[in-house]
């Protein structure tokens, strides 16, 4: 007959308290080690001030964070360990020297929760009214960056963004793809009491289904921003907003209906601009944008290069120039980084075939998951 070696003190309850003491002791380890490599960032910090250097290198991080993805054996998820390290290089860069980054406000704004999401916590957020006060605010040296929304996956580009970058030398500094979920908050938990329905443009297209069928009475009212929109239905009995869930805690109301759009896994593509040079990392992305005079075949001709070089585009997008009827500007976005002698040779072709092109920046390609386009 076996013998039961379990005293009268080993109970489950002991078990946990050992698990937690274990847990502790991890915490302390990890603190500890926190604040070891704040010391060495703070050293880097003081060597950048004598050499001149910028404090953020955008390249840098991206590469840390995907060798860290690369070595994560779980069960630590990609979007926890981008969320938990993301804040240890906020951290790292705020004991350095603090940046401002502007974003279209108010607080709570799908634009503020991406920039967030890339920067961390430790972080000036400076929020603007407008996409065109973010480019203003960047370019004046008043923030350091800009994030700003340029294209949704289900609505497609956000073209107001798109035509600042022809008036704007600012560059694209990075991208990161941002998953958008939209909830219906009210002051009430009844939908037969909501007659007024507040938000942006975007979200009641994306949402337009749903509101046919569920509240096919309402009225509708357009509003600069999802926040914007939450903080009216704060201040009015008996109305809504679309807008996150993130924004129902800030502004005092509750979520009426959650993930009330049309399509799943719709994602916005948000570009962080600013007025650096990125390095390159060996994954990495480069936009341009150009005119071609308007004769027959003048698209053929200036991307001809791009097919010639065996580059893949993977975006490529027109908009009216507005200075002239019938005449258009084009975005393009290659794979491959301008220091690339096959980009930079390109590039070079084509501007010679274009009446205007310029480069608006190379920059890290956000990986997969929530800081990148969905893989199927």
């Amino acid at each position: 007959m076996k013998k039961n070696n379990k005293t009268k003190n080993d109970t489950p309850e002991t078990g946990i308290v050992d698990l937690r003491n274990s847990i502790d002791g991890i915490d302390e380890k990890i603190l500890a080690l926190i604040n070891r490599r704040l010391v060495l960032a703070k050293e880097i910090g003081r060597m950048k001030s004598e050499r001149g250097s910028k404090v953020l290198d955008i390249a840098r991080e991206s590469t840390l964070i995907q060798r860290l993805k690369s070595l994560n054996e779980g069960p630590l998820s990609k979007s926890a360990l981008h969320h938990i390290f993301a804040e240890i290089i906020a951290a790292s860069r705020e004991i350095q020297k603090n940046h401002s980054v502007a974003y279209l406000g108010p607080e709570a704004t799908f634009t503020h929760i991406a920039a967030i999401n890339y920067f961390g916590q430790s972080v000036n957020y400076v929020p603007q009214s407008t996409i065109r006060d973010i480019f203003c605010e960047v370019e004046k040296g008043a923030c350091h960056y800009g994030v700003v929304p340029v294209e949704n996956s289900i609505e497609g580009s956000v073209n107001y963004t798109l035509d600042l970058f022809f008036e704007s030398d600012l560059k694209i500094c990075a991208e990161l793809y941002h998953p958008i979920s939209h909830d219906l908050l009210s002051k009430s938990d009844r939908l037969d009491e909501i007659g007024i329905i507040y938000s942006h443009p975007q979200a009641f297209a994306q949402c337009r289904k749903w509101l046919q069928k569920k509240l096919p009475e309402a009225v509708l009212v357009e509003c600069d921003s999802t926040a914007h929109a939450a903080r009216k239905a704060s201040d009015h009995p008996g109305s809504a907003a679309i807008a996150s869930s993130k924004a129902a805690h800030i502004y005092n109301l509750q979520v009426t209906a959650s993930n009330i759009e049309d399509v799943s896994r719709n994602t916005t593509r948000f570009l962080v601009i600013g007025k650096d040079d990125i390095k390159r990392t060996g994954s990495d992305k480069t936009s341009i944008m150009f005119v071609t005079s308007h004769v027959p075949g003048a698209l053929y001709k200036a991307l001809k290069p791009v097919a010639e070089s065996s580059i893949n585009m993977v975006k490529l997008e027109s908009r009216p120039t507005k200075h002239e009827n019938w005449s258009y500007f084009f975005f393009v976005d290659l794979e491959g980084h301008n220091e690339d002698k096959t980009v930079s040779g390109t590039i070079k072709k084509m501007k010679k075939l274009c009446l205007f092109l310029k480069c608006l920046g190379s920059y890290p390609m956000a990986s997969e998951g929530i800081y990148g386009p969905v893989k199927k």
